[in-house]
């Protein structure tokens, strides 16, 4: 019974117990052995690697440490955008802003204009740049005095303004110049002739042309407010380029343009339908090479003239061909050469050879004022 109660213990043991293959259990620990091997001769190989790197350093002729390793930097790729095609669509910009974001100039005119307005007893100056127009001088005098009407002009800086005083013969007075600008004015000279289509003539910015009642020409120095000694010549209908350089007249019914080294006769027949309804004409504006001139009419009573309807090349006394259509109302040349042609209704902007550079609109109470002068 002892020998059976035993089997029967051992037997449940034996269920009890999980089997172990032994082989695999041999072949985990040999390679956890070979694993610890490996790592064991990799630390020694490193400490031998240390010991040598100590040594090395340790002879070293300077015998300076190694510089410390900088912090540790990760770098991270950024993601690749696939690449646009361009849109074909118009561009939405208007013109106007498109002008803006090109800098490019609004106006073809950056510089100042001078008009002049008359009224029966007011002669008064506009300074016009872009779109901003206001009255920078006033001359007053009675309605009827026909003087300072017929004389008010402005230097071709646009600093002074020149008149003649009536008297009491509507043909003669006092020359007077003032600072555009400012109140009060300087006499120049007294027994200035005021007929003429232009009795007040500019040789750039300091020097004015007059003829006193006696017919004779006098020059003035307005800068240093005296008269210029020496003859001024015999020469008439003068006009002067706006830097005072060129010289447009006329010597025995002979056109011509001259300056200090060079002089150039040229002729021109005006339209003989229109030129029966006048007195002559003559040159009113010089380009500053003296090339070219424009010319106006002389009108049949001795009353001012500031327009001009047509381009003479004095080179070859041929009409130039303007750009544009409808009447002419007056060709000014610049200082820096740029021509203002001016039409009905605006100015179309020309450079030295005439060809178009853009046009400026003019409000209609301009329309009806003289172009005095431009200044770039």
């Amino acid at each position: 019974m002892n020998q059976d109660r035993l089997r029967f213990d051992l037997s449940d043991l034996a269920e009890e117990v999980t089997p172990v293959d032994l082989r695999d259990r041999a072949l985990r620990t040999s390679r956890r052995l070979g694993i610890q091997r490996a790592v064991a001769t990799s630390a020694a190989a490193l400490v031998v690697l240390a010991a040598a790197t100590g040594t090395a350093l340790a002879i070293r002729p300077n015998s300076q440490a190694p510089a410390p390793a900088g912090p540790s930097v990760t770098v991270t790729t950024p993601p690749v955008e696939p690449s646009r095609t361009p849109s074909t669509e118009p561009s939405r910009t208007s013109s106007a802003d498109a002008s803006t974001a090109t800098g490019q100039a609004q106006s073809s005119l950056a510089g100042t204009r001078y008009y002049l307005q008359q009224t029966s007893t007011r002669s008064r100056i506009h300074e016009v740049r872009g779109t901003q127009d206001r009255v920078v001088h006033e001359v007053v005098h009675e309605a009827a005095s026909r003087c300072e009407a017929n004389t008010v002009s402005i230097s071709p800086d646009g600093k002074r303004v020149v008149w003649v005083q009536d008297s009491t013969d509507n043909a003669n007075g006092v020359l007077l110049i003032a600072t555009v600008g400012e109140k009060g004015a300087t006499t120049l000279a007294e027994g200035i002739s005021c007929l003429g289509a232009r009795p007040l003539r500019w040789k750039g910015d300091d020097l004015l042309m007059v003829q006193r009642k006696n017919r004779q020409s006098v020059l003035y120095d307005v800068a240093a407010n005296k008269q210029v000694v020496g003859d001024p010549g015999q020469e008439t209908k003068r006009c002067w380029s706006a830097d005072g350089a060129w010289l447009a007249a006329e010597s025995d019914g002979k056109p011509y343009v001259s300056d200090t080294t060079d002089l150039r006769q040229y002729t021109y027949t005006p339209p003989e339908q229109e030129a029966t309804k006048w007195g002559g004409w003559e040159a009113r504006s010089v380009s500053t090479d003296g090339r070219y001139v424009a010319v106006g009419w002389i009108g049949t009573d001795p009353s001012r003239r500031d327009g001009s309807f047509a381009v003479v090349d004095t080179e070859t006394s041929k009409v130039v061909d303007l750009p544009g259509t409808g009447e002419v109302r007056s060709i000014l040349f610049s200082a820096d050469g740029t021509v203002l042609l001016r039409r009905g209704t605006g100015i179309t902007v020309l450079d030295r050879e005439f060809k178009p550079l853009g046009t400026v609109t003019e409000p209609a109470p301009t329309r009806n004022r003289a172009l005095l002068a431009y200044v770039p």
